[in-house]
């Protein structure tokens, strides 16, 4: 795996090195020993898919406040999608910044996601599914978010007059 961090710090994309051959290809995902000297988690607590029949869907921004504070590795296993985070880290310095990557099937490409970042993503096309190992468990007394399109992130989403849960279009305008 060849890890970039991102410009907002403990935010990295990963791509994949294949070994291919006239079959196809294996590559790795996950590896504690590529992660941890990283100082990134790596104990996985749930591994989650979410399908999504349209293209313009859109799901986010999630999170959960601690002390169940959510790291996640994200990978796009068919279609594709613009995967958007946010830090949401009150003491950083790349608060309230926002960063969007394209994750493919075709691309292999993975995010990961630390704690204290809002996450939500776009799909671009139909029938696109995402694979999520989560580094926490949902607790839902917890679960927060913020919503899609505040202002306080200015975040441009590629396709216009999202399909959105009536959840994911109420959350509250972030506290600045």
């Amino acid at each position: 795996m060849k890890f970039t961090e991102t410009a907002l710090a403990g935010a990295y994309i990963i791509d994949l090195e294949r070994k291919e051959d006239e079959r196809g290809f294996l590559a790795r995902t996950f590896c504690r020993h590529e992660f941890a000297p990283l100082g990134l988690r790596t104990e996985i607590a749930q591994a989650n898919i979410s399908y999504n029949a349209r293209r313009g869907t859109l799901r986010g921004m999630h999170f959960q406040d601690p002390p169940f504070g959510e790291a996640k590795l994200i990978q796009c296993l068919q279609g594709s999608l613009y995967d958007v985070i946010i830090d949401l880290r009150r003491d950083s310095a790349t608060h309230r910044r926002w960063l969007g990557v394209e994750l493919s099937a075709n691309n292999g490409r993975l995010l990961y996601v630390p704690e204290g970042f809002g996450h939500g993503f776009q799909t671009l096309e139909d029938q696109t599914l995402i694979y999520y190992l989560m580094f926490e468990f949902f607790a839902p007394d917890y679960a927060r978010g913020v919503r899609w399109n505040d202002p306080a992130f200015g975040i441009k989403w590629p396709v216009p007059d999202p399909v959105i849960s009536e959840r994911d279009r109420g959350w509250p305008d972030y506290e600045k």
